[in-house]
């Protein structure tokens, strides 16, 4: 199709891709390209700059700029005069995202998504904002406005403006070469981390900061690890409680979707109450994780079951057929029918979600009025004010858990003792188990009306990386919850990942699938969070074939990725000479960085394998960020996990016998229901599972069972005690 003919079809150049997030705007007035070779040289021979959008298909802000600038005709008369556009979902290419963020967070101070730069023909950047408004407002002026000055500073001056931008990619590159420095830190370290955490933690909301809140489950697992080092001490109690009240608090609040499981993206107000509520897949994975991690230190069943509810949600809404993960829900939704939105939007943010009181006492009648004391739902809708300055959800609300199971029967019933003698009313548990099924059967009630609503849009785009975190946490919750069908989900992913983004003869990984295999490969998190994932699918399901994949994985992640200078994993390969920089992750955020994931990996493998290179590898990598770790290092919490496991006492825990002998699980199952995250789980199966451990491991290749029962053999830095056949005496040796 010409050019000519997509422009009388209102359609671009996106309508042949398969990204999600393209295809929302391959309808727009603007003549999109994809990255790639065509806009370039468009760029080139015509001497145009480029305007260059990046964005994904859930991010709500995205939405709002397409819609008043990118489908209006006289922006895109605009654009299409005076620049070469390119759209790019960020998703697919987080190498090109993560250059200009890189030149956008260093020029404003800021950064986020809709991302909007204007580079040189030369792929420079001289000029980079995130979301600009159709008219002066925010404190932002006019996208048309910007439009206007770039293109005529661009006629007026383009030497100077390329040279500017020249400028700008050399001092990037410079800053990206000082990034990291080879050095060392001691567990001194950890304190410091801890001592960050402890100065911004809301001791009474949970969660560190104020709004808007992010669950960053990186820290949870710093904070739980750290505590593992000493139970005992106040230091690490105080950390256990840190986390202990934020995920209590995340599960209560608004950010938990009590209806159909899973989390929203992140609390815009401090309470966990109002969300902006995209739901993501890298968070459902790390979060269901920590939960587990909570379940395990604890034995509260409350934490379990939040865990099962983000992973019963994964595998209703968010798993395909083939096996694999989706990327996201959106944040926006059509309008449910009879709810007016001032603004005559068809879409709105979190419409699939909220309810009317109207609504609540129609579908629930008698029992309306408990599950509105308990989920605090009020006449004139319960967001706080602060939290909905511009009025979105006046008349709505966001179901937040207001008081306890305990509280709330009191609430229904009448004439019991007020009051106990330490403050709490005393209820009958029967009482409180009551009001927990009527609870239940009206969530219930709600998900079967709120599914005949319009569904948010799914982004049904499958990334390696994400699926790693998500193999990872099923694989946990099956060995932590006992539960088979956790492990079947796992192993389907796994086995979708190998069968359909891996490529055997060159044994490189993929990026991306949707409606087939995407044409970018992966990116040095893709190969870290897959490789996590089959090392934990191993550990649950003692099929060699993980771990064989994981050491291939790493040895091609080691050949692509890893800077032998300074040590540590570039982002990228630097095989792509349209990348201008390369660099390193060097921070654990919303994702951990794939150096953060690989540490732990290599430290795990060379545990798993008895092989000093891999752990040499794993300590280099660590001390490649030692210069961050010094003076930041609760930027990095994944990566102190990684240190933590290097430098405490290390348990080989090896289990003898047939894996599906009852005495096996017996065993198994004691090992699963204690918190050691510094330890390796590994068969001796008399087969070709011990074989094949036994190449590079010559202890395991001696251990068997014991007067023929199957044995634990717990080993400490390589040291192993005597083995045991009975559950209560492989607990003392956990425990002690």
């Amino acid at each position: 199709m010409t050019n000519d003919e997509r422009i009388a079809k209102h359609e671009n150049r996106l309508v042949q891709e398969k990204s999600p997030y393209l295809l929302q705007h391959a309808q727009n007035p603007v003549e999109w390209f994809p990255w790639g070779k065509e806009a370039f040289e468009k760029a080139r021979r015509e001497d145009k700059p480029i305007f260059l959008s990046i964005g994904y298909s859930t991010c709500h802000w995205c939405h709002v700029m397409a819609h008043e600038s990118f489908e209006d005709a006289a922006t895109a008369e605009i654009m299409n005069r005076e620049f070469v556009n390119i759209k790019v979902d960020r998703e697919e290419r987080p190498d090109v995202d993560r250059v200009y963020m890189t030149f956008v967070q260093a020029t404003t101070g800021g950064g986020g998504w809709p991302m909007s730069v204007w580079l040189t023909p030369h792929l420079e950047p001289f000029v980079g904002g995130t979301y600009f408004p159709p008219e002066d407002r925010f404190g932002q002026p006019a996208f048309n406005r910007v439009l206007q000055r770039i293109a005529e500073a661009w006629g007026n001056d383009r030497e100077k403006i390329s040279k500017q931008g020249a400028n700008i990619v050399d001092a990037l590159r410079e800053a990206a070469k000082d990034q990291t420095s080879a050095g060392r830190i001691d567990a001194a370290v950890l304190e410091s981390a801890y001592q960050q955490f402890a100065r911004t933690f809301d001791a009474h909301e949970g969660g560190f900061g104020g709004a808007p809140k992010f669950p960053r489950p990186v820290t949870l697992n710093f904070l739980t690890r750290f505590h593992a080092r000493n139970p005992d001490s106040d230091a690490e109690q105080h950390a256990l409680e840190m986390v202990l009240l934020t995920l209590r608090k995340m599960a209560s609040g608004g950010m938990h979707d009590h209806i159909g499981g899973g989390f929203h993206r992140y609390s815009v107000d401090g309470h966990w109450h109002v969300p902006h509520f995209e739901k993501m897949l890298y968070d459902q994975a790390q979060l269901a994780s920590a939960y587990l991690d909570a379940f395990q230190i604890t034995g509260d069943t409350e934490f379990a079951a939040t865990a099962r509810d983000i992973l019963d949600y994964v595998r209703r809404d968010m798993a395909s057929p083939e096996g694999g993960f989706y990327s996201a829900e959106d944040a926006d939704s059509p309008l449910v029918a009879g709810i007016a939105d001032p603004s005559h939007r068809k879409n709105a943010e979190g419409a699939f979600y909220v309810w009317t009181k109207q609504e609540i006492d129609d579908a629930l009648g008698e029992d309306a009025r408990v599950f509105s004391f308990h989920y605090g739902i009020e006449e004139n809708g319960n967001a706080p004010t602060e939290a909905d300055p511009h009025g979105e959800f006046v008349g709505k609300n966001i179901l937040i858990e207001r008081h306890s199971i305990a509280e709330t029967a009191r609430f229904r019933s009448a004439g019991v003792p007020p009051v106990g003698p330490t403050g709490v009313s005393r209820v009958d548990d029967k009482e409180e188990d009551s009001v927990a099924r009527l609870l239940a059967q009206s969530r219930q009630k709600l998900f079967s009306i709120r599914n005949k609503r319009p569904r948010p849009h799914l982004d049904d785009k499958i990334i390696a990386a994400w699926n790693g975190l998500m193999i990872s946490a099923f694989a946990c919750a099956a060995q932590v919850l006992d539960d088979v069908s956790y492990l079947e989900t796992a192993t389907g992913a796994a086995e979708f990942i190998r069968a359909n983004l891996y490529d055997e003869s060159r044994e490189i990984l993929f990026r991306s699938y949707r409606e087939g295999r995407g044409e970018v490969e992966g990116f040095a998190d893709d190969y870290a969070f897959v490789i996590q994932g089959t090392l934990d699918l191993y550990e649950a399901s003692f099929e060699t074939r993980w771990l064989k994949f994981a050491l291939e994985l790493q040895r091609q992640m080691d050949a692509l990725f890893w800077d032998t200078e300074n040590g540590g994993y570039f982002a990228v390969t630097g095989h792509d000479n349209n990348i201008l920089l390369r660099m390193k992750e060097d921070n654990d955020s919303a994702e951990p960085a794939a150096s953060s994931v690989a540490a732990l990996n290599l430290a795990r493998l060379a545990a798993i394998r008895n092989d000093t290179g891999l752990l040499a590898r794993a300590q280099e990598t660590v001390n490649a960020f030692a210069r961050q770790l010094a003076h930041f290092p609760s930027a990095l919490p994944q990566m102190l996990v990684a240190f933590d496991f290097l430098e405490g006492a290390l348990r080989q825990i090896v289990i003898a016998g047939n894996s599906d002998a009852s005495e096996t699980e017996a065993l198994l199952a004691e090992v699963h229901r204690h918190f050691l995250p510094n330890r390796v789980l590994l068969l001796a199966d008399g087969a070709e599972g011990q074989s094949y451990l036994g190449e590079t491991n010559e202890a395991i290749r001696a251990m068997s069972m014991m007067g023929g029962k199957p044995a634990a053999y717990v080993c400490e830095n390589f040291a192993c005690k005597a083995p045991v056949t009975d559950v209560n005496e492989l607990r003392s040796l956990l425990t002690s």
